[in-house]
């Protein structure tokens, strides 16, 4: 485990020996300095999590030091201050300013290294929040989504204008469309994407928990309800709430859940008091709501009110030029896990899969990559690596040739060109500069100067 640095910032040399002996003993990483100076330059090439500093120093202070320091600390790095008797006033004057804590000379051993500890482990929270954060933002980024068609850029447009607003969100499209995932990117976009983003499935909740479900329940309601239940939307507040798989619920649920949407409060199973809750809704189906509402399946009302703001996201047979991204994409995605370098598709395999029809859409599209580079010989997928719907029968090489000269070879002209423009498209919105091009692209520069070679791109 990589040791926690902590830096020292003390004029009293025996101070400085004593506290560096100390912290080493307990499995710190330590630097020491003599003055306010010293201490400023050591900080910039330490960059240590805590910093233990004496406030009474010739030349910069420690009042003064902190001062410089808050405006270049990491914003998880803690200041601990060290006083003599008579300057406690001076260190809650600090920690008004923002240092962690204070100890008062002479220390005792346990004391510092308790808060020691605490200002450590706060730093590996602060830090582990903040890299997780990141990685849900390049889980669920817009830049995650794929697409250069028409029909894609038109859905970012919507996504961006939807993201800036509180407005309910229904997102509809056959399964495997990506749904969930443009969901979780409006969330992440917008101003709610520090709280909470609780997924309800709606059609895998039996139907007399679906209220226990949705608003929790108190102590003793029910037979089984042993203990307080916080449901779904309490536990969303603040937040957003996906109902995935909304033409699933039950028409009793429907009226329920209305009446919460359009009040912001409700009532646990079993309870008395009313909670109020700040949540936004979205929610996504496959099924035709509008057959539905004719069926008196689906009630109008809610349907009006989860149809505030409306996105249709288009199968994938209906954006072919985006499956070469797509590949792309998954190629990248499973290299690493599956152990695969460089990894690529072969013409003959790009043809099959633009021709295919891909009824499960982009999931089809994911696992079918993933298959094929598992069972690929090479780091190239072949179209015999490919499953057999994708070629209609098990090929072999006469099939394959045969292949290219009828549709397949039609449909992968199309890519090409489709790859071409947008490839120009991408450098002269950028000004000619690959790597921001790459990132528009949603691919990698080593994949995009493949591509400069393949069409003769300068």
């Amino acid at each position: 485990m990589k040791k926690a640095r902590v830096l020292v910032i003390d004029d009293e040399a025996s101070i400085r020996s004593i506290l560096s002996a100390l912290l080493k003993k307990n499995g710190y990483a330590v630097k020491a300095a003599d003055s306010g100076e010293s201490g400023l330059d050591a900080y910039a090439e330490f960059m240590p999590s805590v910093v233990l500093l004496d406030l009474k120093m010739p030349g910069i202070d420690g009042m003064e030091v902190m001062e410089a320091l808050d405006k270049r600390l990491s914003a998880d790095s803690k200041i601990i201050i060290m006083t003599a008797h008579g300057e406690v006033r001076s260190a809650v004057e600090a920690m008004k300013k923002g240092a962690f804590d204070y100890l008062q000379k002479p220390f005792d051993n346990d004391e510092l290294l308790a808060i020691i500890s605490r200002a450590t482990e706060m730093v590996r929270l602060t830090r582990r929040v903040k890299q997780l954060e990141d990685q849900l933002q390049q889980t669920y980024g817009f830049e995650n989504i794929v697409g250069v068609s028409n029909k894609m850029k038109s859905i970012f447009a919507l996504m961006h204008k939807f993201a800036a607003t509180d407005g309910t969100v229904l997102v509809w499209g056959e399964s495997g469309t990506g749904k969930e995932l443009i969901v979780r990117a409006i969330h992440q976009a917008s101003k709610r994407k520090s709280c909470p983003f609780i997924v309800v499935n709606c059609g895998a909740i039996p139907a007399h928990l679906i209220e226990s479900e949705f608003f929790g329940h108190e102590a003793g309601s029910f037979t089984d309800a042993k203990q307080l239940r916080v449901g779904k939307f309490e536990a969303a507040d603040g937040g957003t709430l996906f109902l995935d798989e909304i033409g699933e619920l039950p028409l009793e649920a429907q009226v329920k859940l209305l009446r919460v949407i359009e009040e912001g409060n409700f009532h646990r199973v079993g309870g008395t008091q009313p909670i109020a809750v700040d949540v936004r809704v979205m929610a996504a189906t496959n099924r035709d709501l509008a057959i539905m509402l004719e069926q008196g399946t689906f009630r109008e009302d809610l349907y009006w009110r989860l149809n505030v703001l409306s996105l249709n996201v288009c199968p994938l047979r209906q954006r072919k030029e985006d499956i070469p991204l797509l590949v792309e994409y998954f190629l990248q995605k499973f290299a690493t896990p599956l152990g695969v370098e460089h990894p690529a598709v072969s013409g003959g395999a790009m043809e099959l899969l633009t021709a295919y029809e891909w009824p499960g859409n982009i999931r089809e599209l994911q696992n079918c990559i993933y298959s094929a580079m598992t069972v690929a010989a090479g780091s190239s997928v072949e179209p015999a690596d490919l499953p057999s719907r994708i070629c209609s029968e098990e090929p072999d090489e006469a099939k394959v040739e045969a292949a290219g000269t009828s549709l397949a070879e039609i449909a992968g002209k199309a890519t090409e060109q489709a790859e071409r423009e947008a490839i120009q498209n991408a450098l002269a919105k950028t000004g000619g500069n690959r790597e921001k091009a790459a990132e528009l692209l949603g691919i990698g520069r080593k994949t995009l100067y493949r591509k400069f070679e393949q069409y003769g791109i300068k």
